[in-house]
């Protein structure tokens, strides 16, 4: 079975006459059967576990996402919301250069805020980083990001910057983009990579994958993206999913008491 170690449930674009639960179990008809639900805003957090209440396949993360940020923010609360009893992970956070580089001193220390918090809850980071590999890689290292690890999600940066995160104990996620037309040279990072650090993820509602693109992206279209790496790394989509599923745990070992079945 897989694990979508990325999803942002809440946000599903859903019709009016589907449900959360209804697409949850599409995506277990396809092999998906646990998935991470990732927060952007601490504003929203009440909400989303509100959404994701009752459904025990399903853990979630605490954190504020670079680009929800334009303005300073008081993130006070992000320790004490970090211990509701299925967050397993502090994020999103990271730093996004390419879409504001104009609030590239509030993202750096937000960033710099939830290792902080993250080390002091002992719980994995999730990172989002774009054009952003220098001051991300800097910042990891100067609050000792090492010590809780976790995961660079949607991975589309170069294999170097890959290879520097897995130093730190990191592991890499891989979305529905490696799967797009122009991302060729993400193919070839993906083939470079040690299966033992990678993890499969959809981002949904977001970055539908090939044959899906132009639609609402759902949970089940992790086993797309799984199929797709499995194929890059010559691997069957069997082995792919145990290693991806261990990995996830390895990740983030305080979802295995919560999700393993």
């Amino acid at each position: 079975m897989l694990v979508d170690s990325h999803c942002h449930l809440e946000r599903l674009k859903l019709s009016e006459d589907d449900t959360l639960a209804a697409a949850l179990d599409r995506a277990k008809g396809r092999g998906v059967d646990s998935f991470l639900c990732v927060c952007v805003t601490l504003e929203n957090f009440p909400d989303m576990m509100a959404a994701i209440d009752g459904f025990d396949n399903v853990v979630a993360s605490c954190g504020v996402h670079p680009l929800d940020q334009k303005e300073a923010q008081d993130l006070a609360s992000l320790h004490d919301l970090s211990t509701n009893p299925k967050v397993v992970a502090i994020g999103e956070t990271g730093l996004d250069y390419f879409y504001a580089p104009e609030t590239a001193e509030v993202q750096q220390s937000s960033f710099r805020h939830h290792i902080q918090v993250a080390r002091q809850r002992q719980l994995p980071l999730i990172i989002h980083t774009r054009d952003a590999k220098e001051d991300t890689l800097s910042i990891l290292r100067e609050e000792k990001a090492a010590e809780v690890g976790g995961v660079l999600h949607c991975f589309t940066e170069d294999l170097d910057m890959a290879q520097q995160a897995i130093e730190l104990g990191f592991f890499i996620s891989i979305s529905g983009i490696v799967t797009f037309r122009n991302a060729e040279a993400l193919r070839e990072t993906v083939k470079a990579l040690p299966l033992e650090r990678l993890l499969v993820e959809t981002d949904s509602p977001y970055l539908a994958p090939v044959p899906h693109r132009g639609k609402s992206n759902e949970p089940q279209y992790v086993r797309d993206v799984a199929e797709f790496v499995a194929e890059l790394k010559g691997v069957s989509l069997e082995a792919l999913a145990q290693i991806t599923t261990d990995n996830f745990y390895r990740c983030f070992p305080k979802a295995k008491p919560l999700l393993a079945h």
